[in-house]
């Protein structure tokens, strides 16, 4: 029996309540099939910043880097600058394990409600595709003269070719195994008259290399009015690393809360462990009050599962997933229900073990 090795890191605030339930989840999932996990916990995070002056110890990578993939919760402390939480933990773990395929799936589920007119569910059925290793989070730039009025600070957005290379026909390929095959990419070129262009210009040449899909380019202010007012239109996305984070948060409350968003950081040429993750943050509003919607988490580890190539039990799981979603007095308070975690991840199991297909 194959046993996968996963890296749990639970993270801040709901991180460990959310990903205390996929780990459940998980083990009742490979109860059912042919597989096992093994979970290593890592407690890192702000709480192990406050002891250690750090987010995570200075060999953790080596720690991970022979799991099979990573289960991650959330970065992000009241008492901890963003910044600091971000390029410590998360950051610290995608670009040195050059993760650079963000993927972002958005669809409305059964049950859940979007806040647009008109759209029941098949008008809404996006994956957006975030540019993970460069652009605007390059983490190049810095500060001056600090505490002076002739203080400067600067942030440089680096793209390389082999990036957008890379990044644009992982993209395509998406495109290219979804049934309507059609891709946009978002830019900002009339503003950014540089790598904002060569970013058109490589999209167009990577293109060539795939006749099949249909491709459209949308400047990012616009493509937010298209989301909203034709999202009809829309099916795969590619986008920088900023415009892609923004997108994809718009894209997760249009199909009813960012509780049910899932991410997969994805090293497609699997030298290094790929890392998924529900994409709600920290929420530390509700932390310790049992509310937390674990449906984000539970997607994010199907997208697990697909990638370590467990697609059986992947769709087992999007099928308790939904099953569940589908009743309304298990929706969590940020869907306007009433359920807890408990109740959701319970729900889960149980959908989980009585699955026939």
């Amino acid at each position: 029996m194959k046993t996968y090795r996963i890296a749990s890191i639970p993270g801040d605030g709901i991180g460990t309540e959310v990903i205390d339930a996929g780990v459940e989840v998980l083990e009742a999932l490979a109860a059912r099939e042919q597989f096992a996990v093994a979970f290593d916990r890592f407690d890192w995070g702000g709480e192990y910043y406050k002891r250690h002056g750090r987010m995570m110890p200075e060999d953790g990578r080596e720690q991970i880097k022979g799991h099979d993939a990573i289960l991650f919760g959330s970065a992000g402390h009241p008492d901890i600058p963003d910044h600091i939480t971000l390029w410590g933990l998360r950051l610290a773990i995608c670009q040195p394990f050059d993760q650079y395929a963000n993927v972002r799936p958005t669809r409305i589920l059964p049950g859940i409600t979007s806040p647009l007119r008109h759209v029941s569910g098949p008008e809404l059925d996006w994956v957006i595709v975030r540019e993970n290793s460069e652009g605007e989070y390059s983490g190049v730039g810095g500060r001056v003269h600090q505490g002076l009025p002739i203080e400067a600070a600067t942030d440089v957005s680096i793209m390389t070719r082999a990036g957008v290379v890379r990044i644009m026909r992982f993209a395509f390929r998406l495109a290219q195994s979804r049934p309507r095959k059609q891709l946009t990419v978002v830019t900002k070129s009339n503003a950014q008259r540089y790598a904002m262009v060569m970013w058109d210009e490589v999209a167009a040449e990577v293109a060539r290399e795939f006749p099949d899909v249909t491709w459209d380019k949308a400047i990012v202010d616009a493509m937010t009015m298209r989301m909203t007012l034709k999202p009809e239109t829309i099916d795969t996305v590619v986008a920088t690393n900023l415009h892609a984070d923004i997108l994809s948060d718009l894209a997760a409350a249009l199909a009813g809360s960012l509780g049910i968003a899932p991410t997969a950081n994805l090293n497609p040429e699997r030298e290094f462990p790929s890392m998924f993750e529900p994409i709600h943050g920290s929420a530390f509003d509700i932390m310790g009050k049992g509310i937390a919607n674990p449906v984000g988490t539970f997607w994010s580890a199907s997208m697990m599962l697909d990638h370590l190539g467990e697609a059986k039990a992947a769709a087992r799981l999007m099928r308790a997933i939904e099953r569940v979603t589908a009743d309304k007095n298990l929706h969590t308070p940020d869907l306007g229900g009433k359920a807890t975690t408990r109740q959701v991840t319970d729900a889960v199991i149980a959908a989980i073990r009585a699955d026939n297909e």
